[in-house]
């Protein structure tokens, strides 16, 4: 029988705490990343689904405009309060397999590694989502370790939940299941309360799964267009991503909870948990699914290595070394993470190249400004009758932010859920086509002019920096007819 301490609220709350005031001062700085300007779009059009996600993630975004009014800090909020949860989840999973005061405050240092850091900063799905892995592994942990199975039914409300912010719990649950049937206890599979919980799980997520068959599974669409576009890069960056995201102090702990996970008599109940994490690592592999997919995992194993690290540390010296590993650990995690160094010399440095969520925050409003030069050039008879077009959501959502106050008109794109939005007015024969890449839908147009190409003035390397900015004329066909060819999803 397991022994669990009281929860050690003084060493978890105060790495929680921590982790909000570094994310709390650096809420503003930079700028919206790229997704929260999509989202911040899709928001503004609530529906049970979207073709590249779920609902929930637009609408926390939406929420938060209302409350808080259009800006950056406003939308950030949730992402300071899930980091805190995060926090208390991973002690409270050392905790569940035995750990004291100082396991539970080494689970919750995990919020201050790369991963946790990047979505507590910015709102997007990742953030929720890790939450909402940590909470379910949490509930299962309980019905095998304490033999209560009624844990069951509220892993299944978490995860019939979780399915409005990502699909990819099911992951978790395919690997759990099948580890399970692998190396027990067996029995479980045929618990009428895990069933009952599998049937909580699908009734309180059937709204998100009728839109789907409604729809014809748009988002097998998008994994699809996901794994030709960013397939051999997500198998090859799968295993090393594993390890940058804990960081190199911090990768033993990780080896140190899937042994005892394996090996630990006392914790043979959910020796299920250790297994899983290999296979969901063969599954992305095959699947070419992206490398963050496995995190909520990787996080619960990070905790349970905290206890016999615990154990470990039963001298001064020893305490002494981790204690300086940890910071300098937690220390690099900051700084490539949350946008500490100043945006005029951030890209004198190799964070934006490490850390593609730093470069998608920086440049917007120049950008923007360097589009509303070209449409301001247009003659005022062509003006009336222009639509600005871009080439992804990045670039359409910094231009629905921040182009009504320089007097832009509406923008459209063709990318995911934007091309359901589309098409343009028919009378709209002058288009600002913000974009790079295949030039197939410049075929569209019968005359396109270069005017400028954005720089964002950092030096930062970002999907936007150097895109062309054309003024297209004379479309070639009605736009109903041309729409399709803009449509794509990436």
């Amino acid at each position: 029988m397991i022994e669990r301490p009281p929860f050690a609220w003084k060493p978890v709350g105060t790495i929680a705490a921590g982790a909000a005031v570094a994310l709390l001062v650096t809420i503003t700085r930079y700028d919206y990343h790229r997704d929260e300007l999509y989202f911040r779009m899709l928001g503004s059009d609530p529906k049970w689904g979207y073709v590249d996600q779920p609902p929930f993630t637009p609408l926390l975004m939406r929420a938060c405009v209302e409350l808080f009014g259009d800006s950056v800090w406003a939308i950030r909020l949730p992402g300071l309060i899930l980091t805190v949860l995060t926090a208390g989840l991973l002690a409270l999973i050392a905790r569940e397999v035995g750990g004291g005061a100082r396991a539970q405050g080494i689970a919750a240092l995990a919020v201050l590694t790369t991963f946790p850091l990047v979505s507590g900063h910015v709102t997007v799905t990742t953030g929720p989502d890790l939450v909402m892995w940590l909470l379910a592994i949490l509930c299962m942990m309980r019905a095998l370790l304490r033999e209560q199975p009624r844990y069951w039914l509220a892993a299944g409300l978490v995860v019939g939940l979780a399915l409005y912010n990502k699909h990819l719990i099911v992951l978790l649950l395919l690997t759990v299941a099948v580890a399970l049937l692998l190396v027990g206890p067996r029995r479980t599979l045929a618990s009428p309360w895990l069933w009952g919980g599998v049937a909580i799980a699908v009734v309180v997520g059937l709204p998100n799964l009728l839109y789907q068959i409604a729809n014809d599974f748009p988002q097998v669409s998008m994994a699809g267009a996901l794994r030709e576009n960013k397939g051999d890069e997500a198998r090859i960056t799968l295993l090393p991503l594993q390890l940058v995201w804990l960081g190199p102090i911090f990768v033993p702990v990780w080896y140190c909870g899937i042994v005892a996970l394996l090996r630990d008599p006392a914790l043979r109940a959910v020796r299920a948990f250790g297994l899983a994490y290999p296979l969901m690592l063969v599954l992305l592999f095959v699947l070419a699914g992206q490398p963050y997919y496995s995190v909520g995992l990787l996080a619960a194993l990070f905790a349970v290595g905290s206890v016999p690290v615990e154990r470990w540390l039963s001298t001064t010296r020893r305490r002494a070394l981790f204690a300086a590993g940890a910071v300098v650990n937690c220390g690099i995690a900051i700084v490539s993470s949350l946008p500490l160094i100043p945006v005029g010399v951030v890209g004198q440095t190799p964070i934006p190249a490490m850390n593609q969520v730093v470069a998608d925050q920086i440049g917007w409003p120049r950008y923007v400004r360097q589009v509303a030069d070209v449409y301001e050039s247009l003659p005022a008879e062509d003006r009336a009758r222009t639509v600005l077009l871009t080439g992804n959501y990045g670039e359409a959502g910094a231009l629905d932010r921040y182009g009504k106050p320089l007097g832009l008109p509406d923008v459209y794109s063709g990318q995911n859920e934007l091309w359901h939005l589309g098409p343009p007015p028919e009378s709209a024969t002058v288009v600002v086509f913000v974009f790079q890449g295949d030039p197939d839908r410049l075929r569209s147009f019968g005359s396109c002019e270069e005017r400028a190409r954005l720089d964002n003035g950092y030096g930062v390397e970002n999907e936007e920096q150097t895109a062309r900015v054309y003024v297209c004329r004379d479309l070639n066909g009605s736009w109903a007819e041309l729409w399709p060819r803009f449509q794509h999803f990436d």
